[in-house]
């Protein structure tokens, strides 16, 4: 039985054919595309008709190597969204969140609604792109988009919705957007009625795992192809790389990197304390009704970032070549807090960072290769920092970090991670996402028991590097300086 999972993540997408033999795994990509942002004006936006026209060549490339899917999921982003019109037609390009558009709302939004009580309602990190920030900021900007909708949908629900022609919210991206009420099970009326937004937008919300439609017969007809059967994933592809962690113990701790790291685990139900609130943590839906308690951590988008602008000037780098340049550099001189708001938004980030370490008193990197460093030892002294208040969130501590996603290419940073934590790093598979949502398809059909099932033939299917931690004396020193200068001492 071939199922295909289609993985579209903020920098690039991609399609995965997967096959279920004899308790193993095997996967194939069959397209890659990327993913551009497109700077319209003063607004960034999604080109949302390239990726539906990228699924469609990955349906056309299943169909020109004799693969016929029995079934397919997609997967993306958080928080972005599409509003669909009254005659079914999606309003407007979506905003990307990195758009300007939401600087200073949430801070507004505390003024109708104070903070805690947005807390209690959603278990949601307070992030200035959040979906109830974006569309506060519409409703505050007069938009014309919102006076003709009449339906709302997560960016892998729009895709769908073009694929299927049903309206249909899942359950992981849904509780992303600090509009859904985790206690209550739905959306919660009383957020949605202060921002000013009909109840009526916000359809029926789905778990991972279940039967979402099938191909609309417009495409199919277009394109060739049977009428393939379409169940919703994990649709946040954190969600997706969550559940594919292969961790053989129930009580474990993960980094999902990339563009964005996402490091936390997993709980049966959302911790929504004083102390969570405190921390600003976050619970997001994950499979099986499970949550998943974690901290967004700014991410790879710093390396890609600067990778952009020294391509801009002429400074052509491949990522490899920028590692080697950095592991010859003079190690832990010089960090910075991923998460500072000056790093948020697109622009020059060797710029930002020199700045960041000149304000800070700190030697300041000039080379590329020592740019790299700075960014690379800086989230690993971040995920230590993280995992620190995870620990003291649950209670209880981690012996190790699952790494997951494409950022495990990186070998200096999984080791780097080890360093920092003092506790070995176990990095694969780096096509988590994809791979995750392969295995809740197979969930729904049957395949395994359940997710500790499938997390042990993950195991059995790919490779699992280790990284033990090593230079620990000057790693210590280091985490020391680090919560210095980013002000995160205690």
């Amino acid at each position: 039985m071939s199922i295909l999972a289609f993985d579209v993540g903020a920098s690039s997408g991609r399609v995965l054919l997967g096959q279920l033999t004899d308790r193993k795994i095997e996967v194939e990509e069959i397209h890659r595309f990327s993913n551009d942002p497109v700077q319209v004006g003063d607004h960034l936006h999604w080109d949302i008709l390239r990726l539906f026209h990228e699924i469609k060549q990955g349906l056309l490339k299943a169909k020109q190597q004799g693969i016929s899917p029995q079934s397919l999921a997609i997967d993306s982003w958080a928080v972005d969204f599409g509003l669909i019109g009254k005659n079914g037609e999606l309003l407007g390009n979506p905003y990307h969140y990195r758009d300007r558009h939401t600087d200073g709302v949430m801070e507004r939004l505390f003024a109708l609604i104070p903070k805690s009580e947005i807390f209690k309602r959603t278990g949601i990190q307070f992030l200035p792109f959040n979906t109830i920030y974006q569309l506060y900021a519409l409703r505050q900007a007069d938009s014309p988009l919102l006076r003709e909708a009449d339906h709302f949908l997560m960016i892998p629900d729009l895709l769908r919705y073009f694929l299927t022609g049903e309206k249909l919210s899942e359950f992981s991206n849904a509780t992303t957007t600090q509009l859904y009420n985790p206690s209550l099970g739905q959306w919660d009326t009383e957020l949605l009625q202060n921002v000013g937004l009909p109840e009526a937008w916000f359809g029926t919300v789905v778990q991972p795992g279940e039967r979402v439609g099938k191909l609309r017969s417009s495409i199919s007809a277009e394109l060739g192809v049977g009428g393939i059967t379409l169940f919703a994933a994990a649709e946040h592809d954190t969600g997706s790389a969550v559940a594919a962690v292969p961790a053989l113990e129930h009580t474990f701790a993960y980094v999902s990197c990339g563009t964005w790291s996402l490091l936390g685990t997993e709980v049966d139900q959302p911790v929504i304390s004083d102390l969570a609130l405190e921390l600003n943590f976050t619970n997001e839906g994950g499979v099986g009704g499970r949550y998943r308690l974690l901290k967004n951590i700014m991410g790879l988008w710093l390396l890609q970032e600067s990778k952009h602008e020294w391509d801009r000037t002429g400074i052509c780098y491949a990522f490899p070549e920028l590692t080697m340049m950095a592991e010859k550099t003079q190690p832990l001189t010089s960090f910075i807090d991923p998460d500072d708001p000056l790093f948020l938004h697109p622009g020059d980030m060797p710029a930002r960072i020199r700045q960041y370490c000149r304000q800070t008193a700190q030697q300041i990197p000039a080379e590329p290769g020592e740019i790299v460093r700075c960014i690379l030892e800086s989230l690993a002294l971040k995920y230590r920092y993280v995992l620190e208040l995870t620990e003291r969130l649950c209670g209880h501590g981690f012996c190790g970090l699952h790494m997951v996603g494409g950022g495990i290419h990186n070998t200096l940073l999984c080791q780097w991670a080890a360093n920092a934590s003092g506790r070995p790093v176990w990095a694969g598979p780096a096509e988590a996402s994809a791979i995750g949502n392969l295995v809740v398809q197979w969930l729904a059909r049957g395949e395994f028991a359940d997710i500790w099932q499938a997390r042990q033939v993950i195991w059995e299917s790919f490779p699992v590097a280790t990284y033990e931690p090593e230079q620990r004396e000057q790693w210590e020193d280091a985490y020391g300086r680090f919560r210095q200068v980013t002000g995160l001492a205690e």
